[in-house]
């Protein structure tokens, strides 16, 4: 396969790259850190572009570049993300937000949009994998950036899952699951007085653990690539703890229902009669 991911400079991006690039599959990375001195940049099936995904001239430029040398792509992956600025919403600088949300929001639509001509070529299901990630789900204490930034790649997930239906793509949000990265290490420094002491706290057990649960995740984006989710998409799935393997067989299912996805709840689900 030829696949395009961005946040290939470093942390789950970077493991990915080597992942699939051992996996016999043409890799090309898309990272505002310098790719050059990469042991990864030696091997012949991977290749790279410096670009910053929350500037879409950029992204295009780089979707440009990428369209001369592959005349059709099979597989986007959009690890790119910045956990940015922590600490009380209400308190925040608001570019520093802004700034937050841009590159996490905007920098998967920028890859989404750009290379979106190249995967309509591809000749077999097109395949897009967007990263997700904590706060989601549930409101997240002093990450608020972050957190709303995720809970809006669900979303945007979901649409273009809906608006794409019959077509050969398919489109899904993975949480990797709590594991050691750069992020890890800015919770570790800023400390419990602006991260939150349940925070501080994960952050010391996601760095005692290490990279030991990113197994998990690289399968999952191998599955999510693969022939097998033929027909899965517009999900949020859990790499750790979701029964993603099984979900093929359940694909007419899924897409008939509200499964793996952010929707309101209302009383009458939870028996209340309010």
């Amino acid at each position: 396969m030829r696949i395009v991911v961005t946040g290939s400079s470093s942390g789950i991006g970077l493991a990915l790259c080597e992942y699939l690039v051992t996996a016999g599959h043409e890799v090309w990375g898309l990272a505002r850190s310098d790719q050059k001195r990469l042991s990864l940049s030696a091997n012949p099936h991977f290749q790279h572009s410096r670009c910053d995904v929350a500037d879409w001239s950029q992204v295009a430029a780089a979707a440009r570049e990428i369209a001369i040398n592959w005349q059709n792509l099979d597989a986007l992956v959009t690890a790119a993300g910045t956990q940015g600025v922590i600490g009380r919403t209400l308190e925040l600088d608001p570019q520093q937000w802004s700034d937050t949300v841009r590159t996490n929001l905007d920098g998967t639509f920028h890859a989404i949009r750009a290379l979106y001509p190249l995967l309509a070529r591809a000749q077999r299901r097109a395949k897009i994998v967007c990263f997700s990630g904590g706060g989601a789900t549930k409101a997240r204490p002093n990450f608020s950036a972050y957190a709303a930034a995720k809970t809006a790649i669900v979303r945007l997930v979901e649409t273009v899952a809906e608006e794409e239906r019959g077509s050969a793509l398919d489109i899904n949000a993975i949480a990797p699951g709590a594991i050691a990265t750069r992020m890890t290490d800015e919770v570790l420094a800023i400390g419990p007085g602006a991260a939150g002491t349940s925070e501080y706290t994960a952050a010391l057990k996601q760095k005692e653990a290490g990279l030991a649960p990113l197994h998990k995740a690289l399968a999952l984006v191998e599955w999510l690539l693969s022939p097998q989710s033929d027909g899965v998409a517009g999900r949020l799935l859990s790499a750790p703890w979701d029964p993603w393997p099984d979900l093929a067989r359940h694909a007419a299912e899924l897409a008939a229902s509200e499964i793996y996805t952010l929707r309101r709840i209302l009383p009458a689900e939870r028996g209340a009669d309010w």
